[in-house]
Formats: structure tokens, sequence, C-alpha cells
């Protein structure tokens, strides 16, 4: 398996090829899925004693399993929250996979994880946190969430001997990603949910929700999550004010901002953001709205030695890694991940060919294609908005339509390869909703899109 001959060099040559050839491909085949029944009678068993061989199971993958996949860079893809990976990216991806760099420790991948740090720099700042924060690279938001909360809950329970051992509490809101509950039943920890009066969270709604509490779940509190653009509209809540709250009651105060924040770079909407630097950590999922392919999240703190006291792992074999010879930054310190690859290097190289100027650009373009499909959903009588476009997020819906209607509407399309648009709910409705990522998307998208509702 290991040697290197013809069929090998015929191999690589095969997919550098097809991995050219996807590059370059602006409209890419919208795939459907298929049933695993049906995915097994055209494909049958392909992990075999024998082995296949790479060209027939690469074949198969070319032929059928990638049009069984929808393509997330698809110009046409605006549901969940989509991606748009730069051909720099995609491409310095393979080299980050050939490299065969461990990312864990300084003294095996210093050059990588000095890559990823430059481009942690650059995010850093986008947020404001003071001197001295910084971050690492995770598999994605939930993860970063994740790495968060644990560094806050180790937080609180260092600071009383009494918290060590007690089932702790956070505050966030209903417009919260859903990993915010379930990494708080990964760390034991329970979560009350906040009811928000207008669209977003503020601090006198959490002051309440404070208030409202017995005194025994008051002393539990040690985190409130907020969030810097809710995936299903694009809500930014009142940082500043929640901010303000989490000062005064000594709380940690986490921001996921894994889809908005990239509009940290976008100087049109970046005062929606202001508190963010108040923060203790935040998320960020470069493989949303910074275009690098996935997976790539981020978690920054605002204290490093905080994360470090919660994540650093310590092990006989491990110990060469903390010495004074190996000296460097380890990332696997700061997060629950131990083994880990250099995720970061995809961005840092896509930074670094294009510069950040074109990174604020292509951001910019998300939300000027939500305020153009905004516009156009207003000229149709059929159509009409629920509320204004948030970030790079509009919710609309077809008038008279039922949920039924709108679930046949999207498999129709997904069927034709012609569209991946997906209904959600707000407020108990059930309404459409666009989320512009891919600058490649273009006014002819949203026309035929919005023309199929007729």
């Amino acid at each position: 398996m290991h040697t290197i001959d013809m069929d090998l060099v015929e191999m690589t040559l095969d997919v550098m090829k097809y991995t050219i050839d996807r590059i370059s491909n602006l409209t890419p085949e919208m795939g459907a899925p298929k049933s695993e029944e049906e995915l097994m009678r055209i494909v049958g068993e392909t992990v075999t004693p024998e082995g296949i061989g790479g060209e027939s199971a690469f074949q198969l993958f070319k032929d059928v399993l990638v049009k069984a996949t929808v393509p997330i860079d698809h110009p046409r893809h605006l549901a969940f929250v989509p991606a748009a990976p730069t051909r720099a990216a995609i491409m310095f991806d393979l080299v980050t996979s050939a490299s065969s760099i461990h990312g864990a420790y300084w003294m095996e991948g210093a050059g990588g994880i000095f890559c990823e740090n430059q481009a942690m720099k650059w995010l850093v700042s986008l947020t404001g946190l003071p001197k001295g924060a910084f971050g690492v690279f995770t598999s994605g938001g939930t993860a970063a969430n994740l790495s968060a909360m644990v560094a806050a809950r180790e937080e609180w329970r260092s600071r009383n001997t009494q918290n060590v051992g007690k089932k702790a509490l956070m505050l966030t809101s209903h417009g919260a990603h859903s990993s915010i509950q379930a990494m708080a039943k990964v760390i034991d920890a329970d979560v009350v949910m906040i009811d928000c009066e207008e669209e977003n969270l503020t601090g006198r709604e959490l002051q309440n929700a404070i208030d409202e509490l017995e005194e025994k779940d008051r002393n539990r509190l040690f985190a409130v999550v907020a969030t810097g653009g809710t995936t299903n509209a694009g809500i930014v809540d009142d940082l500043d004010t929640i901010a303000n709250i989490c000062e005064k009651e000594n709380v940690w105060f986490h921001v996921d901002c894994a889809y908005g924040g990239g509009a940290l770079a976008a100087p049109s909407v970046r005062h929606l953001f202001k508190g963010v630097e108040r923060a203790d950590s935040i998320t960020i999922d470069p493989h949303k709205w910074l275009f690098s392919p996935y997976d790539c999240g981020a978690v920054i703190y605002k204290d490093l030695e905080l994360a470090k006291k919660a994540h650093s792992q310590k092990g006989a074999y491990l110990e060469i890694f903390k010495d004074d010879g190996a000296n460097g930054f380890n990332p696997a310190d700061y997060q629950i991940q131990l083994t880990r690859r250099v995720r970061g290097m995809p961005l840092w190289f896509s930074l670094a060919m294009h510069g950040t100027n074109k990174y604020r650009e292509a951001i910019e373009t998300g939300m000027e294609l939500a305020q153009i499909a905004s516009k156009k959903i207003e000229e149709r009588e059929n159509l009409e908005l629920v509320r204004p476009a948030s970030l790079s997020v509009v919710l609309f819906r077809r008038k008279n339509w039922t949920p039924d209607e709108y679930r046949h509407w999207t498999y129709k399309n997904h069927r034709e390869g012609f569209a991946l648009v997906t209904p959600t709910t707000w407020k108990k409705e059930t309404v459409l909703r666009f989320c512009f990522i891919n600058p490649d998307t273009s006014k002819k998208d949203i026309d035929m899109i919005l023309d199929s509702l007729e």
C-alpha cells in the first residue's frame, strides 16, 4: 500500500485532473441524495479483501457517488448556511493533507501552526478584543462552543471550591444555535432559554432572567451565550448591554459568531457587533463566511491562560512537547482536540494570496445580494417579506402556501438539480429562507428561483 509505482502515479494524475476540473467549474452539477439501498444496488460493496482498485473506486465516485451529494458552493444553494471556499483555499487544502502535518504541538508542526497563527491574528483583530487575546482553529462551531463552555465552567469552578462537582447553569436565548444546548448536555450543564420581546436578546432581558433565578440556581450560573448572527434569521444580539450585565454579575460572556463572524470584516454592519470586544470567548466559523473549506471553525479567548488551564492535557509521552526545547504555541492546549490537522492553513494561504480587502468585498457582496433579493421579493405580488433582511439572510413567504407546498417545492427543485432552498419556521409559521454566502450567486439566479414560485 505504501509503495510508489506507476499505478499510483497515474492515479495521482487522475485525481489532480479531477480537482482542476472541479475547481474551475463555476456551476457544478447539483446532485441529489439517493437511498442507501439504491446506492448499494448501483455501486455494490467497495471494501473487499482484495480491493477493487483505485481506478474502479475513483470511477464510482465520479460517476455515481459525487452525484449523490449537493455541492455546497453551488450558486443556487441558498439553504442552511452554505459555503463558498476560494479556489486558493481549496488548492491549499490538498497541500495541507499532502504535507501530513500534526497540528497539536509546535515541536511537530511549527511551520503549519505559524501559518494558522497568522490567519488567527487577523481574526482576532476583527473582534477588537484586547491585547493578549488569541485563539485556535477547531473542527467547527460546535467544537468551538464546547471548548469555550469547558473553559468557562472550569474558570467558574476555580473561583470557588464549592462549585466543584456542582451542576453548572448557563443562560442563552431561543435564537441560539442548537449546538449550545447540545454541548451543554456534553458537559452536563443546564440551560435556561430566554424569551425575547423583540427579535434579539438584550441586557435588560438578561438581567430579568437572572433576577428570576432562585438563589441556588443563581449560584450555579457560570456563562451567558449571546449570538452574533442567528443561523435562522441573521439577527445579532445586543452584545454591548449583555456585556454590561455579565460584567456586573461576574459571569463568563461567550458570543457565538459561527455564521455572522465573517461580517466583522464588513464596515457596513460592523456597528451591529458593538460589545463583541468585551467577550470572554468568541466562536467564528471560517468555513462559513470566510470562504475556507470544511472543516474549519475557530474559538478565540480574551484570556488564553484560562483556556490552557481547562484544556491542556498531561501524559508521560506528552511532556516532551512542553519542554523548553520545544518552546512554541501548542494549539492542543486551548481546545478539546489533541490530534488535529492544521485546518487553518487553507484560510491562511487564501488570505496571503488575495489580501483581506478581497475578503471584505466578498462578504459585503453577500449582504448586497440579500438586499437585492428583498427588493425583488417586494416587487412580486405572490411573495412577501417576513422581516427585513439581516446580514445575508432573507425570510419570506409565498402567499397562501401550506407547509406541504413549501416542502414539495423544495424537493422538486432539488430532484431536478436546479436549486436547494429550504423552508424554516419563523414565529410558528413555515416560511422560505435565503442565506447568501457565495459571491458568484447572481441576480439571474435569484430571479430563476423566485420565478419557480409562480
